[in-house]
C-alpha cells in the first residue's frame, strides 16, 4: 500500500530543476499526485517546490537521494495538505450571499472537524458572466476541491455550461435558488444561503450521513 508523502525542496532556480527532481522520484517508483512551485521563503536564485508523492516503499532512500542532488539546498518532509486542510468547499458569487453561505459552511465544518474531519472553506466574491464561468471551470483544477457553492441572485449562460462541465468531472455543485439557468444545472438547489453552506459541508463530510444522491428532491 502506498504512503502519501509531503516534501518541500528548496532548490536552485532555473530550467530543468523540476526534471531532475522528478527523475529521482520516478526511479523510486514514486507517483507524484501534486506539485507546486512557489517563491515565498526562498532566497535570491532559489525556488521552493512542494510535492505530494505516493510511495510504495520506505521514503528514506528517496529523500536521501534528493538531498544529494547538487541543485538541492534544503529538503523537509511535511504533512500533506490533504492531512492538514482536507477537503475544500469553494463559495463564489455576490458578496452578501457569499458571506451568508460561508457562515453556514464554516459553522458546519467546525462541527465535523472537531470530530476528526478536515474541511476548509474558501470564498471569492465575483460578478459578471465571464469571470464567474472562468472561475467555475478553474475549480476543477484546484487541489482538494470537493464542492462548489454558487451564491448569487442571477446566473446563467456560460456559467450554466461551466457548471455542467465541472459536474461531469465529479465536482459537487450547490446553487442558491436564484434567477437564471444555473439552478437547473446544479446537483442541489437551496433557498436559504446559510442552510446551503451547512448542507454542502454535510454532503462531503465523511462524518455525516447526508447523501445528495439519495434525496427524493433537489430543491429546498
Amino acid at each position: 500500500m502506498s504512503e502519501r508523502l509531503g516534501v518541500v525542496v528548496r532548490t536552485d532556480s532555473g530550467p530543468g530543476i523540476l526534471h531532475q527532481l522528478t527523475r529521482v522520484i520516478a526511479s523510486h517508483q514514486g507517483d507524484i499526485s501534486s506539485v507546486e512551485i512557489f517563491g515565498q521563503g526562498a532566497g535570491e536564485g532559489e525556488s521552493n517546490v512542494y510535492l505530494e508523492i505516493d510511495l510504495p516503499n520506505d521514503p528514506a532512500p528517496l529523500l536521501g537521494e534528493l538531498r544529494a542532488l547538487p541543485i538541492v539546498r534544503d529538503l523537509e518532509q511535511v504533512a500533506t495538505l490533504q492531512t492538514i486542510y482536507g477537503k475544500r468547499v469553494i463559495i463564489m458569487g455576490g458578496g452578501a450571499q457569499v458571506g451568508q453561505v460561508a457562515i453556514g459552511a464554516i459553522s458546519e465544518a467546525d462541527r465535523h472537524n472537531i470530530r476528526g474531519e478536515r474541511i476548509s472553506v474558501d470564498t471569492i466574491p465575483l460578478v459578471g458572466e465571464q469571470p464567474l464561468a472562468a472561475a467555475v471551470r478553474a475549480v476543477a483544477r484546484l487541489p482538494r476541491a470537493s464542492a462548489l457553492v454558487l451564491a448569487g441572485s442571477l446566473m446563467g449562460g456560460d456559467i450554466e455550461q461551466a457548471v455542467r462541465e465541472v459536474r461531469a468531472k465529479g465536482l459537487l455543485v450547490v446553487s442558491l435558488n436564484m434567477a437564471g439557468s444555473v439552478p437547473d444545472a446544479a446537483d442541489l438547489v437551496v433557498t436559504d444561503p446559510v442552510q446551503a453552506g451547512v448542507m454542502t459541508v454535510m454532503a462531503i463530510a465523511d462524518t455525516a450521513k447526508f447523501n445528495v444522491g439519495r434525496l427524493q428532491r433537489r430543491v429546498f
